[in-house]
């Protein structure tokens, strides 16, 4: 039985049943033969019923963000403008697939040539909770362009979000069953990730889900993206705008309560303005408002799960009794619900959890660096690669600079996130190929070379 627990009050939401073997196999069955109808639809009318999906969820925002709300603690604040980057990506590709799935035809190739682009089969796609329709409809929107059908694997905690997104796509027009949700428990993701129908499968999640996903799909010799955990390095060098840098600091390691893989989570900053970037962070930090997440003015929310606050503060006590120093004071809030005040440490160094491992929750780890070049060497010194980003009134040197961190995606002077238009994704441990952008289309196709005599 797959629960849902309100993080805020830590109360049952509610239970769903587990699917059975023969339920998952008449899922499978009628995906399967939806697909062979959907693949017959010009990319035109594909476009359609991604467009018709937009416009429900934009109807339907208000009732959805509430859900996200209610199963995962987001703000509701947040939970809105998820519902708005899903219709976003929705339009996006309903938009752009025609030209992105257009034939090619290479420079200096045989002129009976040209290159097209199929869709593969139907696409698993395992998810997690911290962005509940987000995650998903980013795989999704790309795959069902592209042709393919769809299969959705969700957090149990988010059990009702994945059901309320599969009534959305049910109701754009797609061809019945193109779009399902399994309700499976972890152990059983292998044995569908082997059965043949299954052509593709996509992960975002830890590091150790990873792994066992690319493990299942390599033995079944099928496509994976995997997108997997960050421990995103923020450089400030000694000449960067400390107004800007702060306000963009506490931004991006505090939204979504600091569960996000691609977010700064580790601040490195020149010794010369350290003092000043911890006084201006802590006094940011302790304006953050946290309580009810379905109250407007509420910046933190509860986490979403008690392990995750469990393992948050482990963290935090073996820095602290590894050297680091307490800027802002918070943890674990007695009572209801799943809270943790925020947390600021400096005085971070390598050996330390906050350092080396993923912290997934609302704490900063603030490092002091000499100058450029031992910033660099501690921003790659981690297994994960996933974001970045560069602080410093001198362009040209910190774009220098960025061009030699270890990561998918580097910023110079702004926010890193993720952008429908832009491929997504990163290295080392945080995974391999790309979501969203052309290329995120590009990852569950056939690239076929067609060879037409003129």
């Amino acid at each position: 039985m797959m629960q849902s627990i309100n993080p805020a009050t830590g109360q049952l939401v509610a239970e769903y049943p587990e699917h059975t073997p023969a339920q998952v196999e008449a899922i499978l069955a009628g995906n399967h033969t939806a697909l062979r109808c959907w693949r017959t639809h010009s990319v035109r009318e594909r476009a359609a019923c991604l467009h018709k999906a937009a416009d429900i969820l934009a109807e339907r925002t208000q009732e959805l963000a509430g859900l996200i709300t209610l199963e995962m603690g987001k703000p509701v604040g947040e939970a809105l403008a998820e519902i708005k980057r899903c219709v976003n990506v929705c339009r996006f590709y309903a938009d752009s697939a025609e030209q992105m799935l257009a034939p090619e035809y290479p420079p200096g190739a045989p002129p009976d040539a040209r290159i097209v682009f199929d869709p593969l089969g139907s696409v698993l796609a395992v998810m997690p909770w911290n962005f509940p329709l987000w995650q998903a409809m980013r795989c999704a929107a790309p795959a069902l362009m592209a042709g393919n059908a769809f299969l959705l694997k969700h957090a149990p905690s988010v059990t009702g979000c994945a059901l309320a997104l599969e009534k959305v796509l049910a109701a754009s027009g797609l061809p019945e069953d193109l779009f399902r949700v399994l309700v499976v428990a972890e152990d059983r993701v292998a044995g569908i990730i082997a059965d043949a129908r299954v052509r593709a499968v996509s992960l975002t999640g830890s590091c150790r889900a990873g792994a066992a996903v690319a493990e299942a799909a390599g033995r079944s010799l099928k496509k994976a993206v995997l997108e997997l955990g960050g421990s995103d390095p923020f450089i400030v060098l000694e000449d960067a705008d400390l107004d800007t840098a702060v306000h963009t600091a506490v931004g991006a390691r505090f939204y979504n309560g600091g569960q996000t893989c691609v977010s700064a989570k580790r601040f490195l900053v020149a010794r010369a303005v350290l003092a000043r970037f911890e006084e201006r962070m802590a006094k940011s930090v302790k304006l953050l408002k946290m309580g009810d997440p379905t109250h407007p003015e509420v910046r933190i929310g509860p986490m979403a799960r008690s392990d995750l606050r469990r393992n948050l503060d482990r963290q935090v006590r073996e820095s602290v009794s590894m050297g680091a120093r307490v800027v802002v004071e918070g943890g674990p809030v007695d009572g209801p619900g799943f809270y943790f005040r925020p947390v600021v440490l400096s005085g971070v160094k390598p050996g330390m959890p906050v350092f080396d491992e993923e912290v997934f929750g609302p704490v900063a780890s603030i490092i002091s660096v000499t100058d450029a070049q031992e910033a660099l060497r501690l921003a790659n010194q981690t297994r994960f690669g996933l974001g970045a980003s560069v602080w410093s009134r001198d362009v040209a040197k910190a774009t220098k600079l960025a061009s030699f961190v270890e990561a998918g995606t580097v910023a110079v002077n702004t926010l890193v996130k993720s952008d429908p238009r832009l491929p997504f994704g990163g290295v080392k441990d945080s995974g391999f190929g790309r979501e969203l952008g052309r290329q995120g289309l590009m990852e569950f196709v056939n690239v076929k070379v067609m060879r037409i005599p003129g």
